[in-house]
């Protein structure tokens, strides 16, 4: 009898698997055959564990948060960008990734298209699974799409076992990044013709083919200095597609700032996630999801890692975001998903304080640039604001006193001439407890879906990422009238008459990109939107990362490396990514 595997490519495609273990991850081609339906479910429940490692590939890696400080877990290089082969979070993104691809493609080998409108859904579930995976792995390992696709290298091409495979364990070489897109789209497409049953947000669906085509399409149009009118072109093509499709809308305002808090079938806005329920945690397992990084919530979670200052600037620059309990206003709705803990001293009441962030004065030459947090006592008194700074000198007390330029009297922020001859401009605000030397800026839209606790379904596609690829592929192909209203669409949604008066080709990139960061923050995107666009990352802020070391597009840390462990148990030549520039 035939065995179809139901673990990786092969067992020996990847680390800890071989031969010997066949009979405990296989099935019967009669079994699946009678049973389809446990082995979908099965290359659904790959996609739990592909998300997590998914996820902090894609968010560590950029500016939207940052980390109390070092840390041995082997996520901070994904921070620090030192890249290593032999790192177990990249190990399980890719194991994981391509247990999808093996279970979906066997799946697609053995049933025949055409056999009822039933299993030809399931077949394009496995086609938009299969292509939703080549596309996260080749983005992740693979050069930007706007850098040579023909020549750089993306992902081996594997679908489904050999039908011998143990005599036939030979497998490919890394395709190129224009073949592994290819291959993701002509799944995608596949998958679009096939689905014509929508089973809700949680599966696959004709219109997360399309969304997901509409992203690609995008990665493929080039940079705003050059880009590729045929692919924006059907950027657009497949958004519109999604759009009008009239299956999904936009969350208004007021539900927009609880998007975190819903489950995914009650989200008008999802497209697609990665269903997780709680009966999947037990005990602390909260601690280690993907929130659990972000917050504590009842007692779960690490909360080791905050929104940047960088993020907090952008949410503020319309106007500033209080979080205050006593004075709470949101200006820009994408600011209720950051929760600062703000203390209370020892007699229950908040402290005033001016926060900003300083440059440091290196200690010796040739020490990293940093920048720090402040917080200092702060003093109002109608109009005037003195703010005191108490320093040790000669094991003595200096207690020093500045008077605040206002800068915004009614926001509270205001200016400090410090001692070290520089201007910063900062905010009144309450102090907010530190860890180690950060204040805790949590953020929580990884939380609360559904209950109060960690719980969090990984979004994949939403409609308001699709009003933003459009709106992208628009300004590409020159249309900015159109881009600016898709813009504005979202923009206006977060910020009450936010909208942008105007857009060309000036300014197209850097009010795009801005709203594609707030938007999308926490989604695992951004890293990516950076580089495909031929930027450079900037973390110019607070944490333990090199503040002042820009990234480029074409720096060989913006592709992971190929995991080692896969590399020595592949069968066949699996070639590494360059270690250098």
């Amino acid at each position: 009898m035939k065995k179809i595997l139901m673990g990786l490519v092969i067992a020996a495609a990847v680390s800890s698997c071989d031969i010997d273990r066949l009979p405990y991850n296989s099935m019967d081609g009669d079994q699946i055959a009678n049973n389809p339906d446990a082995m979908i479910t099965g290359t659904y429940a790959q996609l739990k564990q592909w998300s997590d490692p998914m996820h902090r590939l894609g968010e560590y890696a950029g500016d939207n948060m940052m980390i109390r400080g070092s840390s041995t877990d082997a996520f901070y290089e994904f921070i620090s960008f030192a890249r290593t082969p032999n790192n177990y979070r990249l190990q399980n993104f890719w194991d994981y990734g391509y247990k999808a691809i093996a279970q979906s493609s066997n799946i697609i080998k053995l049933f025949a298209e055409g056999e009822s409108v039933d299993m030809d859904n399931k077949l394009g579930e496995c086609y938009y699974i299969r292509g939703m995976m080549y596309f996260y792995l080749c983005r992740a390992f693979g050069k930007p799409y706007y850098q040579n696709p023909e020549t750089n290298l993306g992902v081996p091409i594997v679908n489904g076992t050999p039908d011998d495979v143990i005599n036939d364990l030979n497998l490919p070489d890394r395709s190129t990044v224009k073949d592994t897109y290819a291959q993701a789209i002509s799944d995608l497409k596949k998958a679009e013709s096939l689905i014509t049953i929508n089973k809700g947000h949680s599966y696959a669906s004709k219109e997360a083919a399309q969304a997901m085509l509409s992203r690609i399409y995008l990665y493929m149009s080039g940079t705003y200095k050059n880009p590729n009118a045929e692919y924006a072109r059907l950027s657009v093509e497949y958004a519109d597609k999604v759009i009008n499709s009239g299956k999904y809308s936009l969350l208004g305002r007021a539900q927009f700032m609880k998007y975190n808090t819903f489950k995914p079938e009650d989200n008008a806005e999802t497209i697609f996630v990665v269903k997780r329920v709680a009966t999947e945690f037990s005990g602390d397992d909260h601690y280690n999801g993907i929130g659990g990084m972000y917050s504590n919530i009842g007692g779960m979670g690490w909360g080791e890692m905050y929104a940047s200052a960088k993020y907090i600037d952008l949410l503020n620059e319309t106007g500033r975001n209080d979080w205050r309990p006593d004075r709470y206003n949101i200006v820009d709705a994408r600011a209720a998903f950051i929760e600062p803990t703000y203390s209370k001293d020892d007699k229950g009441k908040y402290s005033t304080v001016f926060r900003f962030v300083k440059q440091d004065v290196p200690k010796k030459a040739g020490d990293q640039l940093t920048t720090s947090y402040m917080q200092l006592p702060a003093t109002v008194n109608g109009g005037t604001v003195t703010v005191r700074e108490v320093k040790k000198v000669d094991d003595k007390d200096v207690v020093k006193e500045y008077t605040l330029k206002a800068v915004n009297e009614t926001q509270q922020t205001y200016s400090i001439t410090y001692e070290d001859g520089k201007t910063y401009t900062g905010m009144i605000d309450y102090y907010i407890s530190l860890n180690r030397a950060y204040p805790q800026f949590y953020i929580v839209k990884c939380s609360r879906e559904g209950e109060e606790s960690q719980l969090h379904s990984p979004v994949i596609s939403r409609l308001g990422e699709i009003y933003l690829n459009r709106a992208e592929a628009y300004a590409k192909l020159g249309n900015y009238g159109a881009a600016l209203n898709d813009l504005n669409t979202i923009r206006n949604r977060s910020i009450v008459n936010g909208g942008y008066t105007s857009l060309d080709a000036s300014n197209a990139f850097k009010l795009i990109d801005k709203e594609r960061q707030l938007e999308l923050a926490f989604q695992a995107e951004r890293s990516y939107d950076v580089f495909r666009n031929g930027e450079p990352l900037n973390r110019t802020y607070p944490g333990p990362q090199k503040q002042f070391e820009d990234i480029a597009p074409t720096d060989f840390r913006v592709t992971y490396f190929i995991p080692q462990d896969a590399i020595n148990s592949y069968p066949g030549k699996l070639t590494q990514n360059p270690t250098s520039n």
